[in-house]
């Protein structure tokens, strides 16, 4: 049986980021393929973990997401890794613990971050979606999120997708069993945001979600499917929802095809904030404008484009889409020769910048603009 090195597995992963996603795919195929059994065997090293699947010829590309996403850029030798403390994570003072939740679905454990703060009166809610291969605890670190709504009295939550769900822990944003309301993994995230809201007497109308890459798919799926819960969502280097509805269509939408995914906003449009890098390899740059086309469906709202300079000198693009009554509904921040990577992020947690515009500021001032209209 052939096995699949370590070398052949880093060089998929680089054509990966680089946005060859059919090389990287020929590659494994060749070097896998067994000349006697016509099957398939993967084998390597991951985290110090020895990872190893035999596979069908048909189902290979199936398994290309899980495989390569365990070889992103933050987990190649010699890569630079941030041990993560308390003060990377949250303000001190503030509470941070852990939860689950269950339903028919399955269930998934999650961290809440509780304010210091004491206002009078229901608090926000922000629910924080990690990409491939990171934590609750790592995204947490790396956004600042924390820090951001402590600011503002406003709880986090961080469900955590495991590795049972997806061996890179990603959310499955690609699969028509995780895109409904009341199936799969929306139903669980749903499920998170409620418990949380009932808990600690969160404000209804001030409930947001946000992710980054899958996350940022996902949360894109959460506003579709959910628009009676949640009143703003936030996605970072991610995709519109409808992009895919199986792992041929999700590589091609992360190349940049699939042309118009269509309107998923028949009513009102929901707001929502978009950041991507034009220099994204993992996720095209174009995913970005989708999303708003998707959200803005056939509504028409007056548009402005500016390209600005953030206080550190890096060069973006924003355009602000607003109703009649001069409310910012949509917002698209095309970030200058950024990657896939959170702007103006802590390199304390992975897939962070520090160069460009603060994500989790601007994300939560263009939250908190917005109220859900109560029954």
């Amino acid at each position: 049986m052939k096995t699949l090195d370590l070398e052949k597995m880093h060089e998929a992963a680089r054509l990966t980021r680089a946005g060859r996603l059919s090389d990287a795919l020929a590659l494994l195929q060749a070097a896998t393929m067994s000349p006697t059994t016509g099957t398939t065997s993967a084998e390597g090293t991951i985290d110090g973990e020895i990872v190893s699947d035999q596979i069908r010829p048909t189902k290979l590309s199936a398994a290309i997401p899980q495989l390569l996403g365990s070889f992103d850029g933050a987990n190649l030798p010699g890569a630079r890794r941030h041990a993560l403390h308390t003060a990377d994570i949250a303000p001190e003072g503030g509470r941070y613990v852990s939860g689950s939740f269950s339903n028919a679905e399955g269930a998934r454990s999650y961290k809440l971050y509780i304010p210091t703060i004491c206002a009078a009166g229901p608090r926000p809610l922000i629910v924080m979606l990690h990409g491939c291969t990171q934590s609750a605890d790592d995204f947490a670190a790396g956004t600042r999120m924390n820090f951001v709504a402590e600011e503002h009295g406003c709880f986090v939550v961080y469900p955590e997708q495991p590795q049972a769900a997806n061996a890179s822990k990603c959310w499955n944003w690609f699969r028509s069993a995780d895109q409904a309301r009341g199936k799969g993994e929306p139903s669980l995230i749903a499920g998170i945001t409620r418990q949380v809201v009932e808990e600690h007497g969160i404000d209804q109308a001030r409930i947001y979600v946000a992710g980054l890459s899958a996350g940022g798919a996902a949360a894109a799926i959460m506003g579709e499917a959910y628009p009676d819960l949640y009143a703003a969502v936030g996605v970072h280097s991610g995709l519109a929802c409808g992009s895919a509805n199986d792992v041929a269509s999700a590589f091609n939408a992360m190349r940049g095809g699939g042309g118009n995914t269509g309107s998923g906003a028949p009513a009102a449009a929901k707001p929502t904030i978009v950041f991507h890098g034009d220099r994204d390899a993992t996720v095209h740059p174009s995913n970005g404008a989708k999303v708003i086309a998707r959200v803005a469906g056939d509504a028409n709202f007056r548009m402005r484009t500016e390209r600005k300079t953030s206080s550190q000198g890096y060069s973006f693009s924003h355009a602000v889409h607003r109703d009649a009554s001069g409310l910012s509904i949509l917002e698209l921040w095309e970030l200058h020769g950024a990657g896939h990577s959170w702007s103006g992020g802590s390199p304390a947690g992975s897939f962070t910048s520090q160069d460009g515009p603060d994500a989790s500021k601007e994300m939560l001032r263009f939250f908190l603009q917005h109220r859900r209209t109560l029954p």
